[in-house]
């Protein structure tokens, strides 16, 4: 049995802090404890008119008996994408210059069972019962991340959630492995939301004990929470070990954070701001040499997020917004900082400082179709919005500070340039360093050298719009264009004379990552209440820019990306 889970960035996210709540509920819902009264149905804005899965809420205890329920979901995926040039490792096989992927099949089944005692307790657990790759290509020497695609694997187990939840005058409080998400989704994910092109991926999961109260009472506006947590998963620790093949054997990750938020929700909107402390550690050796080191971080992270919804005067359409920034400040000592003496390196490294920052806003609008009070009377006629982020960059590996900030890799933006090529050619990085380096010096900062799909070191703006010609039809479209904050550096990829380069071997100073266009269809068809059916394809494609050029200014071929996908929800 293999256990994972979803992956923040290098740094950035190796503050990877849980959000003060396992679940924060979907705009427009009910807040529950400490909610405010939900709007009236014709007045209501909900996350649904923007993003309708088909999903249905769980049911809500009842006062009078004890329930259980079991929602769950299917997934089914084909894709095809051009094969992608990357730098090839030393003495590797001639086809080692490509990805070697070209299409696979995947797929994964998620459980979710809950059993209320009346409305006194809940137990809420969640498993994915398989998930993996089923058939087609498998990568080549990008083994240095997790989820590599790197073997055949379908029937992987990764168990997420089990913690019990007790109501109470004073808030409410959980003990037990959970998953956390805060404000959009760009430090702590909990791997459920989805997102306009892509998939989810796996979440963070801690062992958690957390109290959320409502200190102006069950239905006043503020809510603040308190959780202690020991990490089991998350984009920067792995606490059995299991996160990348055939580098530590087993040995994991140890890391305890504390967090505090306060939250204030009005009906049009919340604010909210946590912090938290971050202690991680993780023996290594090397692997034909009794060298030993500490990889180390402490850490705090203090993000700020909040959104808004509001009713266009006439009706028929809201506007709405989002935003969260967050900032990570600290030490460690596992930070990707390109080649040293094996002196040096085998008897450690001094810390360097952290300082990095991120976020992202959205802003929108949706035309609403339908005039009914109930919710199955309204759905999102036309969608518009548009989200801009700023992640820091770090152009110089080899100074005292860690700059580089990556969002979760569940916060998806586009489909091809950060999920895809920055994504493999940060794993193909790793994967070189650890070949080169790894054998007879314990190198600091291979594992959190790949991006694992999240966006890092860039600024962005990712337009898109959902056309529904009916319920249950959408039509889609997307850009993105970015730019590096930073030159482009390849930490493990210096050229002749130590200069530092791009991940080709290209010139660092290239900022454009190019533009991309995306396409989508997705259709969801009811059978009966309880099943729903879901049908789709995505295609993108990626005109890079100067930062991927190589060594010889050679520039990299468009990128081309398409998806099938075929759902079952219960």
């Amino acid at each position: 049995m293999r256990f994972a889970l979803v992956h923040l960035a290098p740094l950035a996210l190796a503050v990877a802090l849980a959000s003060p709540s396992a679940a924060q509920p979907a705009r427009g819902a009910d807040a529950g404890p400490g909610g405010p009264p939900a709007a009236p149905d014709a007045d209501r804005f909900e996350e649904r008119l923007v993003l309708d899965t088909g999903r249905s809420p769980p049911p809500p205890p009842d006062p009078t008996r004890s329930t259980f329920s079991v929602q769950g979901e299917y997934q089914l995926r084909y894709r095809a994408m051009t094969d992608l040039r990357l730098r090839a490792p030393p003495l590797s096989d001639p086809g080692a210059t490509t990805l070697g992927q070209n299409q696979y099949i995947a797929h994964w089944l998620r459980l979710s069972p809950r059993f209320h005692y009346k409305d006194k307790a809940s137990i809420v657990a969640q498993i994915d019962v398989v998930r993996g790759l089923i058939a087609g290509d498998t990568t080549r020497h990008v083994e240095q991340v997790r989820d590599a695609r790197a073997a055949l694997a379908w029937y992987d187990v990764h168990p997420r959630y089990l913690y019990l939840e007790v109501p109470s005058s004073v808030g409410v409080f959980r003990v037990g492995q959970q998953g956390a998400h805060w404000g959009m989704g760009l430090v702590a994910n909990d791997g459920e939301r989805a997102s306009f092109f892509g998939d989810y991926e796996r979440g963070s999961l801690v062992e958690r004990v957390m109290l959320e109260a409502t200190p102006m009472g069950r239905a006043g506006p503020l809510v603040v929470t308190v959780a202690a947590d020991l990490v089991f998963e998350d984009n920067a620790a792995d606490l059995l070990g299991n996160d990348v093949e055939g580098q530590d054997e087993g040995e994991g990750d140890r890391a305890v954070q504390a967090v505090v938020s306060a939250l204030w929700r009005e009906r049009r909107g919340e604010v909210g701001i946590y912090g938290a402390l971050r202690r991680q550690a993780r023996e290594r050796r090397a692997k034909t040499s009794p060298a030993r080191f500490t990889e180390a971080l402490a850490a705090a992270v203090i993000d700020v997020a909040g959104r808004f919804d509001a009713p266009v005067p006439g009706g028929g359409a809201h506007v709405y917004g989002a935003l969260e920034a967050a900032v990570i400040l600290g030490s460690a000592s596992f930070v990707p900082r390109g080649p040293e003496p094996l002196a040096g390196a085998a008897a450690g490294r001094a810390p360097v400082a952290v300082r990095s920052v991120g976020g992202a806003a959205t802003l929108g609008a949706v035309h609403v179709a339908g005039r009914g009070r109930r919710p199955a009377d309204r759905w999102g006629r036309v969608v518009t919005e548009l989200e801009a982020g700023y992640a820091s960059g770090d152009d110089d590996p080899r100074d005292d500070v860690a700059r580089r900030f990556t969002f979760d890799p569940s916060h998806n933006v586009g489909l091809i340039l950060f999920d895809q090529v920055l994504a493999w050619k940060t794993a193909r990085s790793a994967t070189i360093a650890e070949r080169e380096l790894f054998a007879a010096s314990p190198e600091p900062g291979i594992r959190s050298l790949p991006s694992k799909g999240g966006v890092f070191g860039a600024a962005y703006v990712n337009p898109r719009i959902v056309v529904r010609p009916a319920r249950w039809l959408d039509l889609k479209a997307g850009a993105v264009i970015a730019e590096a904050t930073a030159d482009v550096v390849d930490p493990h990829n210096p050229r002749a004379g130590g200069v530092l380069a791009n991940y080709d071997g290209g010139d660092k100073r290239r900022r454009d990552l190019g533009v991309e266009l995306d396409l989508g269809v997705d259709a969801r068809i009811a059978m009966g209440r309880l099943v729903t059916i879901q049908l789709g394809t995505e295609a993108g494609v990626l005109f890079p820019g100067g930062a991927f050029d190589d060594a010889a200014g050679t520039e990299l071929p468009d990128q081309y990306l398409l998806t099938l996908k075929l759902g079952v929800i219960h």
